[in-house]
């Protein structure tokens, strides 16, 4: 099937957003297309913001284009604009500077926008969410005046937080209201060896409590209380507690909206014209037959990919292998593929060691490996994405793929 269309409007300029502008374009060089952005900038790496924080790249690192290469790559790229509304039945894109911009086909890939802070002292200069390069450059300016931080969250962003602030030199207390840190994809012995990585280095951690007040002098954080009767210093507080996807736009033109919104496998939405990527699209999982929605960076990029080449007509499944691939307290934390997070249904074989601060879990479904979760050096990631894309039944003992990924028993060298 081929589209006669060729006005494509993408509304979010994220990994997703991008990658499938630059798609239809290079696909079709004579599409219209136009890329509508909230922010001020042009792509960045938001893999990148939390080495950013840290200090050990440079703002210029962490940019990706530039409005002189989308230009040059046909994409009409519209920064600091948002949208006010569809008009589906016009199909017309509206914006809040009065602008109207025709599309044949649309594509949302609107993302989600940080869940707030609703405590005493949330407002004080010096408290900080971790999402964009605006936020990162606000906690960074804080670090070089502060001694001592708070993180919160037990999830990713609470912890890149939390090493970030440690790495910095920083008096460093973590605080998240479960039992470990990624309560829904670790288990007890994960939870252990994360705990083991961050008292190596000096990071205070408080578990099954949660801040009550961010207590503060002349307009800035001094402490935060918890709820437990804790006190940690801080002269600055991040965090990161969930993300509110952006589904409103969707929404207001009758699209199925779950906790995204609902795409089938070709990441077409009930709507035939109108699609969605990256972490707004709930998207139809082939692999395990049912819907699936994921946060990462390289699910975002193949889900523009995948989606610009739908949007010209062709019917391809999307089948792929997200990774999420981060530092951790001096070593690694690796997850692939479908986990427990998402899907608490999956079986599990875990190998540990605290000694030697490794930890390594396999998720199965229906008798096949499906995911993936390694604290450590991560060998073996190319064996291990066949083997999930293969959707083959494991025959024989399933902890045999443990040998994959070396010795559980040899410690490896920190990263600095």
């Amino acid at each position: 099937m081929t589209v006669d269309s060729d006005r494509f409007v993408v509304i979010g300029n994220g990994v997703a957003g991008t990658t499938a502008a630059e798609h239809l374009r290079k696909n079709s060089p004579s599409a219209d297309v136009t890329l509508l952005a909230g922010e001020p900038y042009p792509l960045y790496n938001r893999v990148a913001l939390p080495i950013f924080l840290k200090g050990r790249v440079q703002e210029r690192n962490v940019m990706m284009r530039t409005r002189e290469v989308q230009e040059a790559r046909g994409v009409k790229l519209e920064l600091d604009t948002w949208v006010s509304g569809i008009c589906h039945e016009e199909q017309t894109v509206m914006t809040a500077d009065g602008r109207a911009f025709p599309y044949d086909r649309l594509l949302l890939a609107t993302g989600g926008v940080p869940h707030p802070l609703r405590l005493p002292g949330a407002n004080l200069h010096g408290v900080y969410q971790f999402q964009t390069l605006d936020d990162t450059k606000d906690l960074i300016t804080r670090c070089e005046e502060s001694e001592s931080a708070v993180a919160l969250g037990g999830s990713y962003i609470g912890y890149e937080l939390a090493e970030a602030f440690s790495h910095r030199g920083l008096q460093t207390t973590w605080i998240m209201r479960g039992d470990r840190f990624l309560r829904r994809l670790l288990d007890e012995d994960g939870g252990r060896v994360v705990d083991l990585l961050a008292r190596d280095r000096g990071v205070d951690v408080i578990y099954n409590d949660w801040a009550d007040d961010i207590h503060g002098e002349n307009g800035v954080p001094t402490s935060v209380s918890t709820m437990g009767g804790r006190s940690a210093p801080a002269d600055m507080v991040g965090y990161g507690i969930g993300l509110r996807y952006y589904t409103e736009l969707a929404e207001s033109i009758g699209l199925e909206v779950g906790k995204a919104i609902i795409t089938d496998e070709y990441l077409r939405t009930t709507r035939p014209n109108v699609f969605a990527a990256g972490d707004v699209a709930e998207f139809y999982d082939v692999i395990i037959n049912r819907h699936n929605q994921m946060g990462t960076w390289d699910n975002a990029a193949s889900h523009g990919r995948l989606v610009a080449q739908n949007m010209l007509g062709k019917e391809l499944v999307y089948i792929e292998v997200p990774t999420y691939v981060t530092t951790m307290f001096g070593s690694r934390l690796s997850v692939l593929g479908l986990t427990p997070e998402s899907h608490p249904d999956l079986e599990r074989e875990v190998q540990f060691n605290t000694v030697t601060r490794k930890y390594r879990a396999l998720f199965f479904h229906e008798g096949k490996l499906v995911g993936a979760v390694i604290i450590g050096v991560l060998k073996g990631r190319r064996k291990l994405e066949e083997l999930i894309k293969g959707r083959h039944p494991i025959e024989g003992d399933r902890r045999a793929l443990f040998d994959l990924l070396g010795p559980i028993d040899v410690a490896e060298p920190h990263e600095e």
